[in-house]
């Protein structure tokens, strides 16, 4: 049985309660994360706490909780969960319960809520299809929001498609996808989005950059047009849940292929340093 946590309560999911007036609920006024429990750890902990933390600053809630008192929050859900083998552990802060009112007031207590499911790992090697969908999201994609509905509806899309994503893009350039980062590999370069208000600050894409510099792997930060990823030699979603897979086909066309002894260096470098850490 899944557990949740509300405000101090632990209960099961069908059983936890959350009041009405919470401001999630008609504004989606919150932030959210996910991480996951591999190996008895949390994956990059102290990456998703400085995300998660530093997503609540930007929409003005101060976060009230330390890195150890989510910690100690979760270890609490996977012991009553007790799931076999890894987890899937979201949290989510919002900016409080009050009266329905676009104005807030200033020092309104935040709330916050927790669960954790057991995880399906996935193969790295496993490739995956994608569609392509404009990007009409806001100008804050940088913050993990709970505004979710135009990630909704193109990932609704694209498993109407039978397809896992779809890559999201403004104008020509590719952004992300509606639940996950995307990278490509092309000319013998791992390319990278850089950090703009347009893109989430993805974890997995922070370590695939990190491996890319230990071990010296070919590599540069730039944009990318829709073409480009269409005709590069792969094309590479992850998220924390999925680490990352590689990407056969885009809108029925099939792509990547072109370049698989780096994409294995880089998988195996990432599912190490996913074991480990």
């Amino acid at each position: 049985m899944n557990y949740g946590y509300y405000n101090g309560e632990f209960a099961p999911l069908t059983d936890l309660r959350a009041p009405v007036l919470d401001r999630a609920f008609y504004f989606g006024d919150g932030v959210y994360d996910v991480t996951t429990y591999v190996n008895g750890r949390y994956f990059a902990m102290d990456s998703h706490y400085e995300r998660f933390t530093n997503s609540c600053r930007l929409i003005g809630i101060e976060p009230v909780w330390s890195k150890e008192d989510l910690i100690g929050i979760f270890n609490q859900l996977i012991v009553l969960t007790r799931p076999e083998g890894d987890a899937l552990v979201y949290f989510q802060a919002s900016r409080g319960t009050a009266l329905r009112d676009h104005k807030y007031e200033e020092g309104i207590k935040p709330n916050l809520f927790a669960y954790v499911k057991p995880l399906k790992r996935v193969d790295v090697y496993g490739k995956v299809k994608m569609i392509t969908e404009p990007d009409i999201r806001f100008e804050i994609c940088n913050i993990k929001t709970l505004d979710l509905l135009p990630n909704v509806m193109a990932a609704q899309k694209a498993s109407k498609a039978g397809c896992y994503e779809a890559a999201l893009y403004r104008g020509d350039t590719v952004t992300e996808g509606s639940h996950s980062s995307i990278m490509i590999i092309s000319g013998g370069k791992v390319v990278i989005p850089p950090l703009t208000k347009y893109i989430l600050p993805s974890v997995t894409r922070r370590y695939v950059l990190k491996i890319c510099e230990e071990l010296d792997l070919p590599h540069e930060l730039r944009t990318f047009t829709v073409d480009e990823m269409m005709n590069a030699d792969e094309v590479i979603v992850g998220s924390a849940s999925a680490m990352f897979r590689r990407v056969s086909e885009i809108d029925g066309r099939a792509v990547g292929g072109g370049a698989e002894a780096l994409f294995a260096k880089l998988a195996e470098a990432y599912k190490e340093k996913y074991e480990k850490e």
